[in-house]
């Protein structure tokens, strides 16, 4: 698992500014899906919440990434019909660089906390994904499939952390994991300053 994350920071580092994508090779629902699983930034952040929310555990298994998902959409909205702001990639660095050091810290976080917190870096993950909807995609099916796309990282990230659990040194590997996380949100950060 290691060596596949190094892999993706060595060669798709330049995910972080692929946003532009004017494109549609996949038809709006397939497009919408690869934003969130091909945008690196993206990725890193969405299994990161699925991770700390199995690390909570309890409900906040699905409530923790719920609140993400619904605070996206709006935030998407935003991104549709009041695109134009900037900033919103050092946001989007932040929660990645915020949600690996607290995978790193191996700290069970309150469950409210959590979902305050991945609320307010939903805002900057939506906006990103609706004011780059490429202008001949129809923003419905663009929209369900980021929302696809960010569900189906959430529950990659359960299961990655689930299973780690089931393992002698599965805590360390997460922890090691939220540490190349941070890390690579520290570059999004310094990349999008």
């Amino acid at each position: 698992m290691i060596k596949i994350l190094i892999f993706f920071l060595l060669f798709f580092t330049s995910s972080v500014s692929a946003h532009e994508a004017q494109s549609l090779p996949y038809g709006p629902f397939l497009s919408g899906i690869t934003h969130p699983v091909l945008g690196f930034d993206h990725l890193l952040a969405m299994v990161s919440v699925g991770m700390i929310s199995a690390q909570i555990g309890g409900r906040a298994i699905w409530t923790v990434p719920a609140t993400f998902v619904i605070v996206m959409f709006f935030g998407g909205l935003l991104g549709l019909n009041y695109g134009g702001l900037t900033g919103y990639e050092i946001g989007i660095a932040l929660s990645v660089l915020l949600l690996g050091s607290a995978l790193a810290a191996d700290k069970k976080l309150n469950a409210n906390f959590a979902m305050l917190a991945v609320a307010v870096f939903a805002i900057f993950h939506g906006y990103a994904h609706g004011e780059e909807i490429p202008t001949i995609a129809k923003p419905p099916p663009y929209v369900a499939g980021f929302m696809t796309g960010t569900v189906i990282l959430h529950i990659a990230g359960v299961v990655l952390a689930d299973i780690s659990t089931h393992y002698e040194k599965g805590k360390i590997l997460l922890r090691l994991l939220g540490g190349l996380i941070a890390l690579s949100g520290l570059y999004f950060l310094v990349s999008a300053l």
